[in-house]
């Protein structure tokens, strides 16, 4: 694989974490942005960078294993923080919440938009490409993306700051769908 093509594959891996983090910059209070897209862009370039380094090392027993259910995986995961957004939009606590940088919810939601880079990363072992190299150009993109998107995310949030909750949410759910309509299909 040539350098432009593995930029190509972080690009497309990435473009879940992008969807996520214009969520998380929608709910992103305009003075917390730039710490929410950093934590955002490291949570979501570290795992794209992990998970095809998994997927290389760990050989086809796990990826064919995880390939059976990953859609669930990420399914299941993606409707439960969407909808639970959906539920929190409607609370009668603080309006002024900004977005969850929380441990679980981060490591949520950065497992389950990588999981397929998992799959990639069995494909780069059979076609002998150099992972490490690899493994950075995609979780450099993916950081890069992923912090754009907070940003884009945080500059329309603060237009749209009482549906962006509910927004978030359901973009979230509307992932969870496409991933799992996707895997089913395949």
């Amino acid at each position: 694989m040539t350098l432009l093509e593995i930029f190509l594959t972080g690009v497309g891996l990435s473009m879940d974490a992008f969807a996520i983090s214009v969520c998380k910059g929608l709910l992103t209070d305009r003075n917390d942005k730039i710490r929410c897209a950093l934590v955002c862009g490291l949570w979501f370039g570290g795992f794209q960078f992990l998970m095809p380094l998994l997927g290389y090392t760990g050989g086809s027993f796990i990826a064919t294993y995880l390939e059976a259910v990953d859609h669930w995986i990420a399914f299941i995961l993606l409707i439960l923080i969407g909808g639970n957004m959906i539920r929190e939009s409607f609370s009668e606590e603080d309006e002024n919440e900004t977005a969850s940088l929380r441990f679980g919810e981060m490591l949520l939601l950065a497992i389950a938009t990588s999981i397929d880079a998992l799959a990639v990363g069995l494909t780069l072992a059979t076609l002998k490409v150099s992972i490490v190299p690899a493994c950075s150009v995609i979780g450099i993109t993916t950081f890069a993306i992923s912090f754009a998107g907070v940003i884009g995310g945080s500059f329309f949030g603060n237009r749209l700051e009482k549906y962006s909750r509910i927004t978030g949410g359901i973009i979230l759910i509307v992932i969870g769908l496409r991933i799992l309509i996707s895997g089913l299909m395949s």
